[in-house]
């Protein structure tokens, strides 16, 4: 427990620019709390004592705005960057060095049972208000931009972007559909669809009301 607790306050002070010192982190920041709570329920769920595990768990929603269910398993120096709102499902995964941030949401869809959340590789950065939703696996190395809605499988070194999520660029590369993008201030690339078939209809719009125009005026 010391040890992960030792690495996971230095790897809030390497990504949080913040963070000035490590008493700071393990006294005010409800991420540590958070899972400093988690690896006592978590340790409690695997010895069958559900209800404390819980009772722990529930004491640390309320604490911190965090919520882990304890039967999820979490790899080293896990990071949650302000936390709010954050929740991990009972059967989510995640490795190590993971960063998230507030308001994201890894759970389930209600149509699975079983493993029934996400896994999450190593070191993935998951933006704020993110919902990663599923039994799939998000790959080494990705991103997931802020107020994505992730539906299916993300392969390693990815960036997904939107709602529903789509990959906008894969080992530094961006698929072909994909034009001026970058990590997570990427633009949804059916937003900027959507976007193209706006300016199609006000063009077409102020073709018609010319047209009336001429007509009306007798141009012909």
């Amino acid at each position: 427990m010391s040890i992960h607790l030792s690495e996971t306050i230095s790897a809030y002070l390497s990504r949080d620019p913040a963070a000035t010192s490590r008493i700071q982190v393990f006294l005010l920041y409800p991420g540590v709390h958070a899972y400093i709570a988690y690896r006592i329920s978590h340790f409690l769920y695997k010895h069958k004592r559900f209800f404390l595990a819980r009772l722990i768990s529930q004491w640390s929603r309320r604490r911190t705005g965090i919520e882990i269910h304890p039967g999820a398993t979490i790899g080293r120096r896990f990071v949650i960057d302000h936390g709010m709102g954050v929740v991990i499902g009972e059967t989510a995964e995640i490795g190590d060095d993971v960063l998230i941030y507030q308001g994201v949401t890894l759970g389930g869809t209600g149509k699975d049972t079983g493993k029934r959340h996400p896994t999450i590789g190593n070191n993935v950065l998951i933006g704020s208000g993110a919902k990663v939703l599923g039994p799939f696996t998000v790959g080494d190395n990705s991103r997931i931009a802020s107020g994505a809605v992730v539906l299916s499988a993300v392969p390693p070194d990815s960036t997904a972007v939107g709602v529903p999520a789509r990959i906008v660029r894969i080992a530094d590369k961006k698929p072909e559909y994909v034009k001026n993008v970058d990590q997570l201030v990427d633009e949804d690339p059916v937003s900027v669809e959507f976007s193209a078939i706006e300016q199609q209809l006000l063009l077409l719009e102020q073709r018609v009301a010319a047209a009336e125009v001429f007509f009306d005026g007798g141009g012909i």
